[in-house]
């Protein structure tokens, strides 16, 4: 049976950043079982693309999500991309976060049509 995921490496490692702004390359690339060349390769397409700025802290990089953005998805009028990592790593609105919450976004998530295959997954 052939091994999938319903996440790409590239919403995975906006994970990662997502819990640890401050995460290392290395520890992305362990995380998701990947080496660190493509690490560095899939947060140089984040931050090519906008969704992630890096700022240099001393010899390390912090990196910021940019939240507001829509999901990287032809015609998608859905929620942005801090809504959707909102849910997966588990924020809540208790502290009066921007964040919609979990139940609002997967109604406005599951209310999208089909995108077909799973190719188009986020």
């Amino acid at each position: 049976m052939e091994s999938w995921s319903f996440l790409t490496n590239h919403a995975r490692a906006m994970l990662c950043i997502a819990r640890d702004p401050g995460v290392r390359l290395r520890d992305i690339a362990a995380g998701l079982g990947i080496t660190e060349r493509s690490a560095h390769a899939i947060v140089t397409d984040l931050t090519t693309a906008g969704y992630v700025v890096k700022h240099k802290d001393g010899r390390r990089n912090r990196y910021q999500i940019q939240e507001h953005l829509p999901l990287p998805e032809p015609a998608s009028q859905g929620p942005a991309i801090g809504d959707v990592l909102a849910v997966l790593v588990g924020e809540n609105d208790a502290e009066g976060s921007e964040h919609r919450g979990a139940a609002r976004v997967a109604q406005e998530v599951s209310s999208e049509p089909s995108q077909g295959p799973a190719d188009d997954r986020l």
